[in-house]
């Protein structure tokens, strides 16, 4: 039935499940991050490149890719 018709019979409404918590990754530190840059495929960094907003040309150089993410970060 629906819930209004437990209501009125007098029936506790069941409690909504509670959401789990939001753990938020706390951004690396910038030295760490070159280091990460520098292993990451061109594929990857111009993926985590849109995630910064930034679009990045997969035809340059993977130095190039990493030296613009760099200056943006």
């Amino acid at each position: 039935m629906s819930k209004f018709g437990d209501l009125i019979r007098g029936k506790a409404p069941t409690p909504a499940p509670t959401p789990a918590p939001v753990v938020e990754e706390t951004p690396p530190r910038p030295e760490e991050e070159v280091a990460e840059l520098s292993e990451m495929s061109k594929k990857e960094l111009e993926a985590y490149g849109r995630s910064l907003g930034v679009e990045l040309d997969r035809r340059h150089s993977k130095k190039d890719l990493v030296k613009e993410l760099k200056d943006v970060l």
